[in-house]
């Protein structure tokens, strides 16, 4: 949103690298903490704690293949991976519905995104135009934190996928950003 906005970026990265620093002792002070940045840089060193999620979701990703093996028939969801519901939809959404699933589901986000950045950029309105720019982007964040941690990119957050995970906050939240982005550009 400050890009957007145009304002200096200068003070920002001083506050920034601040934050760094501040994120640095957090992770010191809290010991579960720093087992989620172990497991993240070796889920193998603790396969049944803290590196147990991310293994498993890894484990129901594997096997999807190109088609994946059918819906309703992952293997990992059950008793495996922890909550499949919730954080790690996304691995389960791999294994039953393959490499065409994932392509599906990412194609799908990147659509919505297209589509509230288009109504953005037509608005005249600048709180209009910001609203709704962010809304957008929040959503999008939230979906490419979701995707990266069952993948293994980042340590596990709990970040839930927006409109498929289960969670009737994260939902709540998602489709009242919808609903307010197609407000706006039904108003305008």
């Amino acid at each position: 949103m400050i890009f957007v906005s145009g304002v200096r970026l200068s003070f920002f990265f001083r506050l920034g690298i601040l934050g760094l620093f501040g994120i640095v002792l957090l992770i010191f002070l809290a010991p579960y903490r720093m087992a989620r940045i172990v497991s993240f840089l070796n889920p193998w060193s603790d396969p049944l704690g803290s590196g147990f999620q991310i293994i498993q979701s890894l484990y129901a990703i594997g096997p999807g293949g190109l088609l994946g093996q059918g819906f309703l028939k992952s293997h990992q969801k059950h008793f495996y991976l922890p909550e499949p519901q919730t954080d790690f939809i996304f691995s389960i959404i791999s294994e039953e519905f393959g490499f065409l699933g994932v392509l599906l589901v990412t194609g799908l986000f990147f659509l919505i995104f297209y589509r509230c950045i288009k109504i953005s950029l037509n608005l005249e309105d600048s709180f209009g135009k910001y609203l709704s720019f962010g809304l957008s982007f929040g959503i999008l964040i939230q979906a490419i934190l979701n995707l990266c941690v069952v993948i293994g990119l980042i340590p596990v957050t709990g970040v839930t996928l927006p409109f498929l995970s289960y969670g009737g906050s994260s939902l709540l939240v998602s489709m009242a950003s919808i609903g307010i982005i197609l407000n706006i550009s039904r108003n305008h």
